[in-house]
C-alpha cells in the first residue's frame, strides 16, 4: 500500500485504519474480536491506525495499543488526540456519549498547554507505547482561543523537540480547520464527514490545505452508515438519515448500478480522487468490515461514474 510523508517525517498509507469502533461505538466489542480486527487491518497493508481518549474513555488506546505492541515500532504510524482528559468517575451507569462501556471516567474539555501534555502521557500509558507519531487537537469547536493560544503552541514544541513527527486538527466542521491552517502551521486535518459522496461541505477547505502544503485526511465517509452498504438504510452523522438524504444517496447508487460499481466503493473512492486528500480513514469494528473495506478501496472505479454523477448534480462540478 502506497505510503505518504506528513509532517517531519510521519509517513500514512492511503488508507488507514480509525480505532473508534474497538472503543465501543454503540455496541460491545469483544477483546478477541477487536484483536482480529486490527490484525485485519494490518494483514490488509495499513499502516496507519488512528485513535482517542475520547473512544470508549480510553478503550480503543488500551486495546489499539496492546495490538500493535507485537510488530516494530518503526513499521505503524500511530495518531490520537487531545483536548478532553479523563478523570475518574464513580463507575456508576454507562457512558452516555455513545459508547458502551461503564462510566469509570467522566471527559473534562481542556487544551490548555498542561492539559496536552498530561493527556498525552495519559494516552501513552493507555497505549504501552513510548511516542506517538502524530498529535491532534479534536473538536476544539467551542473553545477556539484555548485550542489556538494554548494548545497548537504546546504540540507546536513537542514537534520542534521531536517528541511528534506531525500535529494537526480533527473534527467534523470545515470552517474551524480552515480558521487552523490559515493561522498556524498545521501538517494536516483530519475532516470527518464533510468531504464525502453524500456531503461535499467541507470542498472548500481542500484547496486551502493544498496551497499550505496540509495534508488532509478524510475521515468518515460512509457518514456514519448511509454509504457503508448499496442500500443506503444506515444513519446520517449518527442518527436516522433525513428521507431527502436517503433519497440522494439511493440515486447514488442508481447511478453506481450503470458502472458495476457499490456505494461503499464509490464513497470509499471519491475523496481519495482530490489531490489534497493523503488517506482515507475508515473504522471497522471486525476483521470482515476491515477486509471488505480495503478491497473495495483497492478497486478501480471508472472515470465515467464520476462524470454521470456531475451531470446528474449528485457531486460537485469540480468533485
Amino acid at each position: 500500500m502506497e505510503d505518504v510523508v506528513v509532517g517531519r517525517g510521519a509517513w500514512v498509507t492511503r488508507l488507514g485504519y480509525g480505532a473508534a469502533p474497538i472503543g465501543n461505538l454503540f455496541t460491545p466489542v469483544g477483546d478477541d474480536q477487536a484483536v482480529e480486527t486490527v490484525k485485519a487491518a494490518w494483514d490488509a497493508g495499513v499502516r496507519f491506525f488512528d485513535t482517542a481518549p475520547h473512544y470508549g474513555l480510553g478503550l480503543s488506546e488500551r486495546r489499539l495499543g496492546a495490538v500493535l505492541r507485537q510488530w516494530p515500532r518503526h513499521t505503524y504510524t500511530l495518531s490520537t488526540k487531545v483536548g478532553r482528559l479523563l478523570v475518574p468517575a464513580d463507575g456508576a451507569g454507562k457512558d452516555d456519549q455513545g459508547f458502551d462501556v461503564p462510566r469509570t471516567h467522566r471527559r473534562v474539555w481542556d487544551f490548555s498547554r498542561d492539559g496536552v501534555r498530561r493527556s498525552l502521557e495519559e494516552s501513552l500509558t493507555r497505549l504501552g507505547h513510548d511516542h506517538v507519531d502524530i498529535a491532534l487537537i479534536h473538536d476544539p469547536d467551542d473553545h477556539w482561543k484555548e485550542a489556538v493560544t494554548e494548545a497548537y503552541p504546546a504540540l507546536a514544541e513537542l514537534r520542534d523537540q521531536g517528541v511528534v513527527k506531525a500535529i494537526g486538527v480533527g473534527m467534523n466542521q470545515w470552517q474551524m480547520p480552515a480558521r487552523f491552517v490559515e493561522e498556524t502551521h498545521l501538517d494536516l486535518v483530519v475532516l470527518a464527514g464533510r468531504y464525502t459522496l453524500l456531503d461535499q461541505s467541507g470542498a472548500e477547505l481542500l484547496p486551502l490545505c493544498q496551497s499550505r502544503g496540509v495534508a488532509v485526511i478524510a475521515a468518515g465517509v460512509f457518514n456514519s452508515g448511509l454509504l457503508a452498504t448499496h442500500a443506503a438504510t444506515g444513519t446520517f452523522e449518527y442518527a436516522p438519515a433525513p428521507a431527502p438524504l436517503r433519497d440522494r444517496a439511493r440515486r447514488i447508487a442508481e447511478v453506481c448500478d450503470r458502472h458495476n460499481v457499490t456505494l461503499p466503493q464509490a464513497a470509499l473512492a471519491f475523496p481519495a480522487r482530490h489531490p489534497a486528500v493523503t488517506s482515507v480513514l475508515v473504522g471497522a469494528r471486525s476483521a470482515a468490515e476491515i477486509t471488505t473495506n480495503a478491497t473495495l478501496a483497492a478497486m478501480t472505479t471508472p472515470d465515467a461514474l464520476w462524470t454521470d454523477l456531475r451531470a446528474e448534480h449528485l457531486i460537485g462540478p469540480q468533485s
